[in-house]
């Protein structure tokens, strides 16, 4: 498959900043008719080297890294896993939160009869931290900028569930006007910063929302 929309924001020989549109997988998934992808995209379409760092979700649009070389995606991949990265999503969520922002510190996990929703669960759940600000807020919704401190699967959309907010158009946990409300996952990943893999120097990349 092309790289038809996907747009290159940045590139070196350490590695490529990507933007991923909506409903495209960041790797292949378990069925046959999941296998194209946006890293294989890239592997197909002139970097052959081309290495997953991190993941959006099927419907989550956004900036990506992607390593290009071992080294780069060891490096990389330590600096998201150690928390030295920096994201921030552009989201529109049902309804009015009472105040103009909030931390929510909720465990998450798997929820397997119901796959591939993820729920809140204080026994088992993983920890999990996200930030949240309003932007804006309209009638019925509200634009806001979510922080996640952690990176756990549906983390964004699983913890504005759990205060009431539900993210617009979002297939799996929104229901009725919330879910109607958008063509598609009101989910964006407006802002990453990272260190360069090499050279160690701090560099922030942006992406306007197509919503």
């Amino acid at each position: 498959m092309p790289l038809t929309h996907i747009g290159i924001v940045h590139q070196d020989s350490s590695f490529l900043i990507v933007d991923k549109p909506t409903l495209l997988l960041s790797v292949p998934g378990r069925a046959e008719d999941n296998k194209d992808c946006l890293i294989t995209r890239m592997q197909e379409n002139g970097y052959p080297e081309a290495r997953i760092v991190h993941r959006l979700d099927w419907e989550t649009s956004g900036l990506l890294v992607i390593a290009r070389n071992p080294d780069a995606h060891r490096e990389l991949s330590r600096q998201f896993h150690d928390r030295e990265t920096e994201k921030a999503y552009i989201a529109l969520c049902w309804g009015q939160p009472e105040s103009d922002a909030g931390h929510i510190d909720l465990p998450l996990r798997y929820d397997p009869p119901n796959k591939p929703r993820h729920i809140v669960d204080h026994e088992l759940g993983k920890h999990a931290q996200t930030f949240w600000r309003v932007l804006e807020r309209h009638a019925d919704y509200c634009r806001v900028e979510l922080t996640p401190i952690t990176g756990r699967s549906h983390q964004l959309r699983v913890h504005m569930l759990a205060i009431g907010h539900p993210l617009l158009g979002d297939r799996l946990y929104a229901e009725g006007a919330a879910l109607d409300a958008c063509p598609r996952l009101a989910l964006h990943a407006a802002r990453l910063v990272i260190s360069h893999p090499e050279t160690g120097e701090r560099m922030a990349f942006e992406s306007p929302c197509p919503f």
